[in-house]
């Protein structure tokens, strides 16, 4: 039984969310609970949330135990960018991107 939730058009770099997600991996749901609380990054709270997000899931649609949950998938892809500028020297500009990200969590039974 797969439990699924998705997080989308968070106001953080795909590339940063990456490198939360990939200590995460494969591990049990309470294990990588806390091993997001202990990491300094601001993705690491926003993971927190939807991997929250798909536990609740996974209760309410079934009577599984918490305890043998793992973190099937998980993975970052890339939302729209909210393009932006800022002005430079001589009347020119700069572009800047506020990349947005999506963030997908996979609860599965580990038996």
């Amino acid at each position: 039984m797969e439990a699924r939730a998705v997080a989308k058009y968070i106001r953080v770099s795909p590339q940063k969310a990456r490198l939360v997600v990939d200590l995460i991996r494969g591990k049990r749901v309470l294990d990588a609970l806390s091993i997001l609380s202990l990491t300094k990054k601001k993705s690491a709270g926003l993971v927190t949330k939807v991997i929250k997000s798909a536990f609740a899931n996974a209760k309410m649609n079934s009577a599984i135990d918490g305890d043998i949950l793992f973190i099937k998938t998980v993975f970052v892809d890339q939302g729209p960018s909210l393009k932006r500028f800022r002005a430079r020297a001589q009347g020119r500009s700069a572009s800047i991107k506020k990349r947005t990200s999506h963030i997908t969590v996979v609860l599965d039974e580990r038996l």
